[in-house]
């Protein structure tokens, strides 16, 4: 290990997709610094999993090193708590600089930031559109876009540079490095918004994907009878069984140009970490909280209990430290997002506080181990009556057929089989997802690798489905709980 301490880049999109990567072997995407980076010095994880499909689960999942029933993670309202172990946190009290440029979905607002970072960047310069606010772009409640999140090409008036959250962030985190406070490590954490909904980039990001390289979207199935009825009712709900092929081909073409964009950012960061001298000594982290349908089975964002892989496989690629044993390329190992945590304490020499369920991914890195899992898991929704966990906190959106996220508001609102509890347990070969309130599914990965087949009651596979049903209850009696490291006085 490293003498001194490594410094720290952070660099997490929003509904990243594992296959948009060029050195993934999509043709179409355009990640030229993220294929070089793995190319020389890093390495990407084909079969990384997250532990939820939503962003709030995922993140607590891989800032604690926890599983989200653990805790009870559960939805985008139910956050750390004070006590609970929380990545930047540890490092800020081991003494790294933290800067924190971006979104949240990790630790309650009411407890502010303080713990957890040095700075919680604020740009004071205005923002260019919000598509959240001003949503003229979505025409009107008959128009075949209005629940599609599609908006296309951003305009930009000629001279002025576009300046939204991301390139604020960015931007600012390119002039932290370039005036860091003092020689301590330093974190610079970006959890930035794109590829988020809705689906949107400027020039020349916009241009820079050629259409005809673009993956082919997954049809809906022919059969809905074995999929979950949440994806069923969200599929139904957006309205765009009209669509072309031509126009998903778009659709995702912008999603390609939005990754596009978010490569030449980690791009900008990269550059500046060499110009002061830094990138040798800089760990590098660039992963996803979860995917997104885009167009796949009909849908569009995403739902807290359906586990396609489209979803919940997610990109994550680490570039260690220069004195730190790589042998840079892709690993196809089964690894999962809740490995992210102890990879960073056991590069940083930091012991944990709280019993944690994630493996260090360095042994991988180095290339000294090619096995890592034999098993991930990822879960979501939640027990009839908990109204508590149908997030309700996002005002009339479970109400109003003209809001922009009505389509699986509704359904979370419920109290039919859609939202119901369910979990995912994936291995290399086949896929069971147990759920309470509608039947369970089974697919045979290797013959049905776009899930549109469910074989839960093939007898055929009836041994597999054991074997994954007994994997399952292990892996809920290792994980159900944790021990906290101290204990208490009895007299």
């Amino acid at each position: 290990m490293p003498s001194k301490k490594p410094n720290l880049i952070f660099f997490n999109p929003d509904h990243y997709r594992t296959d948009v990567l060029g050195h993934m072997g999509n043709a179409g995407a355009h990640t030229p610094n993220l294929d070089k980076m793995v190319a020389e010095d890093a390495v990407s994880f084909r079969n990384t999993f997250c532990q939820a499909g939503v962003c709030t689960p995922s993140r607590c999942s891989f800032m604690s090193g926890m599983y989200p029933h653990t805790r009870g993670y559960r939805t985008m309202f139910h956050m750390l708590g004070e006590n609970d172990p929380m990545l930047l946190r540890q490092l800020k009290d081991d003494g790294y600089f933290v800067w924190w440029g971006g979104k949240n979905d990790v630790v309650p607002a009411q407890h502010g930031f303080d713990s957890c970072c040095d700075v919680k960047y604020t740009d004071p310069k205005p923002k260019s559109n919000d598509f959240h606010s001003d949503q003229q772009w979505r025409g009107t409640p008959d128009d075949d876009t209005f629940h599609s999140f599609f908006k296309g090409k951003i305009e930009v008036p000629e001279g002025e540079e576009y300046h939204d959250s991301d390139w604020s962030n960015v931007r600012g985190a390119v002039e932290q490095l370039k005036n860091l406070p003092d020689d301590r490590p330093f974190c610079i954490h970006l959890p930035l918004m794109f590829p988020h909904p809705p689906i949107a980039v400027e020039e020349p990001y916009f241009s820079m994907i050629d259409r005809s390289l673009v993956l082919p979207r997954i049809p809906e199935p022919d059969d809905w009878s074995g999929k979950a009825s949440m994806l069923r009712g969200i599929t139904e709900n957006h309205r765009l069984g009209t669509w072309s092929e031509e126009r998903w081909n778009e659709m995702r073409a912008v999603l390609y140009g939005m990754c596009a964009r978010l490569d030449a950012q980690l791009g900008m960061v990269i550059q500046t970490l060499k110009d002061i001298g830094e990138y040798d000594n800089t760990a590098i982290f660039f992963y996803s909280d979860h995917g997104a349908y885009v167009g796949d089975y009909g849908a569009i964002e995403l739902s807290q209990n359906t586990f396609e892989d489209v979803l919940t496989r997610v990109p994550l690629i680490v570039k260690p430290p220069k004195n730190v044993p790589v042998q840079p390329g892709i690993r196809d190992g089964l690894t999962e997002m809740i490995d992210f945590k102890p990879t960073v304490e056991e590069l940083c020499g930091i012991e944990p506080t709280h019993t944690q369920f994630g493996k260090s991914l360095l042994p991988l890195i180095a290339g000294t181990e090619t096995e890592h899992r034999d098993t991930v898991f990822c879960e979501g929704g939640r027990l009839h009556g908990e109204r508590h966990c149908m997030e309700l906190e996002y005002g009339p959106g479970h109400t109003d057929p003209n809001d922009m996220y009505y389509p699986r508001l509704i359904l979370q609102a419920s109290e039919g089989p859609e939202h119901t509890k369910a979990a995912m347990c994936r291995t290399q070969t086949h896929k069971y997802v147990k759920r309470f309130y509608e039947q369970d599914e089974l697919y045979d990965l290797k013959n049905d690798p776009q899930e549109l087949h469910n074989i839960i009651d093939d007898p055929a596979y009836a041994e597999v489905l054991q074997q994954l049903k007994e994997r399952m209850l292990d892996w809920y009696m290792q994980t159900c709980d944790i021990v906290e490291f101290e204990t208490d006085q009895r007299i």
